[in-house]
């Protein structure tokens, strides 16, 4: 483990940390009339952290069995992380070419300080299969050849690291200032209402450059 590759996989969990699902859950407990604010958004991060490293060491455990199993299978591994992150990309793209219509987010009738756990769970793993940025780390991790234990405290980081934003909106939320009231509405509005999105072709583009590159990577290990 050196110092590169941390810096290297704390960049990608910063990356991956702009969720606008979870940040806009934060953003509708802290506009809400809720009697416990802090237990419910605090609950919303906690899954969503849960679900983030679960998964996480589910696919590098599994990686690393593979490549330590298989004669070659390293090489499928890094090729398979870079493949995912390309597709994901690529499927982005052709989206951003069409209009869509976003739904609206909302707090379900059930939720409470201990169902908010759920609710993290819930949106943070629906959101992950087009978390990218975590298939690289992964892949960066096996490649390095570090033990579990070190792994799975990078894993744990990554999470953490992956959490902070929520945890800076839900701080900053909690002074029900003026200005922090017209941030939660302006990501609210942005991110959590219903929505006629038109067709990109710019964002389109920048996705499929990018993804043209990850597939240029697979290629070449």
């Amino acid at each position: 483990m050196t110092l590169p590759l941390l810096a290297a996989i704390a960049g990608l969990a910063a990356l991956d940390s702009l969720n606008p699902a979870t940040l806009v859950a934060i953003s509708l407990i802290l506009l809400g009339s809720r009697d416990r604010p802090v237990a419910e958004a605090g609950g919303v991060v906690l899954g969503a952290f849960a679900s983030v490293l679960t998964v996480g060491l589910i696919i590098y455990l599994g990686a690393d069995a593979a490549a330590s199993a298989v004669d070659g299978a390293l090489a499928w591994v890094r090729r398979g992380a870079f493949g995912l992150a390309a597709l994901v990309l690529l499927v982005s793209a052709v989206r951003a070419l069409r209009p869509r219509r976003r739904s609206a987010v909302g707090l379900p009738t059930w939720f409470s300080p201990a169902t908010a756990v759920v609710l993290g769970v819930m949106m943070t793993g629906a959101d992950l299969p087009n978390a990218f940025p975590y298939f690289i780390a992964i892949e960066r991790l096996v490649v390095a050849d570090t033990s579990t234990l070190v792994a799975a405290a990078v894993l744990v980081a990554y999470a953490v690291v992956y959490c902070i934003p929520c945890l800076v909106l839900l701080a900053v939320g909690l002074s029900h200032g003026g200005p922090v009231q017209v941030l939660l509405r302006l990501i609210h509005d942005n991110f959590g209402t219903e929505a006629d999105l038109p067709a990109n072709r710019w964002k389109a583009l920048g996705l499929l450059v990018l993804s043209l590159l990850l597939v240029g990577i697979a290629a070449r290990v």
